[in-house]
């Protein structure tokens, strides 16, 4: 068995994804998305690398009352709602429960728009080919949100990129997406942060802060 690849933080393992992305690097139509927080120092990254530009692609996770960490669904920019309804049949959760939860996350995705973006608007997904970038992937429920709603969106092409996701995930996502790009697949996997030493917590205001680096770069390549 492969020993897995611990990486340094997220700026590592966006460079390292980026390597994988070369193909990408310097075509006219391609936008990567970095999903908040996580994902986006991640994107930054590989933006940076393939000189395209960046925008972020929100999604929340619809968390079981009591396993906040088990998602039974996910929402997405545009009104996208998966559920998963294996895993709201093995938890018992309830209509209610879930649009109380539900109308909370949309909230916050929500704000979290208004607070990344501001009067700025979203960079057009239409007829692009989108390399959506997010730190890792666990079971996928918010990957799966994130793919139906920019589908809705007409893009070229939907590739999917990510340091690291369990085999298991990246097999099933291959339906959905276009193309999976992933640095490694381990087989035993409890949780996206056991391969980074440093996992802490992005902030908004980083998040912020790499958009406007993101943007000021790509303005400065397409001239």
């Amino acid at each position: 068995m492969d020993t897995p690849i611990i990486f340094r933080d997220r700026v590592e393992a966006g460079r390292e994804l980026a390597k994988r992305l070369e193909a990408y690097a310097d075509q006219p139509k391609v936008l990567v998305l970095g999903i908040p927080r996580g994902g986006v120092p991640v994107a930054f990254q590989v933006a940076v690398k393939l000189h395209a530009p960046l925008d972020v692609f929100i999604v929340r996770k619809l968390g079981t009352p009591g396993q906040e960490e088990l998602a039974f669904g996910a929402i997405a920019s545009g009104g996208i709602r998966f559920l998963d309804r294996e895993i709201i049949d093995a938890t018992g959760i309830s209509e209610s429960e879930m649009e109380r939860i539900t109308a909370k996350e949309e909230e916050e995705l929500a704000r979290r728009e208004q607070a990344y973006r501001g009067k700025r608007k979203p960079l057009s997904i239409e007829g692009q080919v989108i390399i959506l970038v997010d730190d890792g992937i666990a079971t996928g429920s918010s990957m799966y949100a994130a793919i139906r709603a920019i589908r809705r969106m007409k893009p070229a092409r939907i590739v999917v990129a990510v340091p690291v996701a369990p085999i298991s995930t990246c097999r099933c996502l291959k339906s959905d997406a276009d193309e999976i790009v992933c640095v490694q697949m381990p087989e035993s996997f409890h949780a996206i942060g056991q391969f980074y030493e440093d996992f802490s917590q992005v902030t908004d205001g980083e998040v912020v802060a790499l958009l406007q680096d993101g943007t000021s770069k790509s303005m400065h390549i397409a001239s």
